[in-house]
């Protein structure tokens, strides 16, 4: 099955640049130059992807993701700007943003994190089970056991519990928590997040065997069967 790229970018040859790429690799691609405009198209076409530039005439880029948003339009968004402040970056994510690359850029990192994305959002890695020994997360119904026995975990917790999974084996450091888990919001104190992981801990790991959540004592935590 093609699949279908809108590309929404004012710089000409940018734009061609993007989706000539995209082109070449089998995708159907749209261009649009002007953001009211696209906003237009996006609301009565549908895409697999969406390459969106931050500064857009007519109707700013992320105001037009911020509308994309609000009208349920779940396409995924890679978000394309020269400007490469943390803080741009951030508002991007916040607004609904999958990813941020800034210019100027390689086509073949944009097809990458293409891919990423679209693998991230695909209904089949939605649905998966995760486990770790007999510690089960079922992410189609958000239910969490250990041994058969129902492990009630806040909003927060299931986040953390789930990118744990995800990178099982693999040290996890505070910072990629931060970016992963806490998505930029507050810059939390590594005291806040250290006490998260302990609550965690302690619903996951007491009363069972063998601990799962172990500290790796000045870089992190690591999931992991072995100790």
């Amino acid at each position: 099955m093609t699949r279908r790229l809108l590309v929404i970018e004012d710089d000409q040859s940018t734009r061609d640049y993007v989706a000539n790429g995209f082109a070449e690799l089998g995708w159907t691609v749209e261009r649009q130059a002007d953001g009211r405009e696209a906003l237009e198209f996006a609301h009565h076409s549908t895409f697999d992807l969406i390459v969106l530039d931050r500064n857009l005439p007519g109707l700013d880029g992320l105001e037009l993701l911020k509308s994309l948003r609000a009208a349920k339009i779940e396409t995924p968004v890679i978000i394309l700007s020269a400007i490469a402040h943390v803080d741009e970056r951030v508002k991007g994510l916040r607004a609904g943003g999958d990813d941020y690359l800034t210019k100027p850029f390689h086509f073949s990192e944009l097809h990458a994190r293409v891919d990423v994305v679209l693998k991230r959002k695909s209904p089949a890695a939605a649905a998966m089970t995760l486990t770790c020994a007999d510690l089960t997360m079922d992410m189609s119904t958000r239910r969490v056991t250990r041994a058969g026995r129902e492990v009630a975990l806040l909003p927060r917790e299931f986040k953390l519990l789930e990118y744990f999974l995800r990178h099982q084996e693999h040290v996890v450091t505070r910072t990629m928590l931060l970016e992963q888990v806490w998505d930029y919001s507050n810059e939390p104190h590594a005291a806040i997040i250290d006490t998260h992981i302990s609550r965690l801990r302690k619903k996951i790991d007491e009363g069972f065997e063998p601990p799962l959540l172990h500290t790796v004592r000045g870089v992190g935590y690591r999931l992991s069967k072995a100790p």
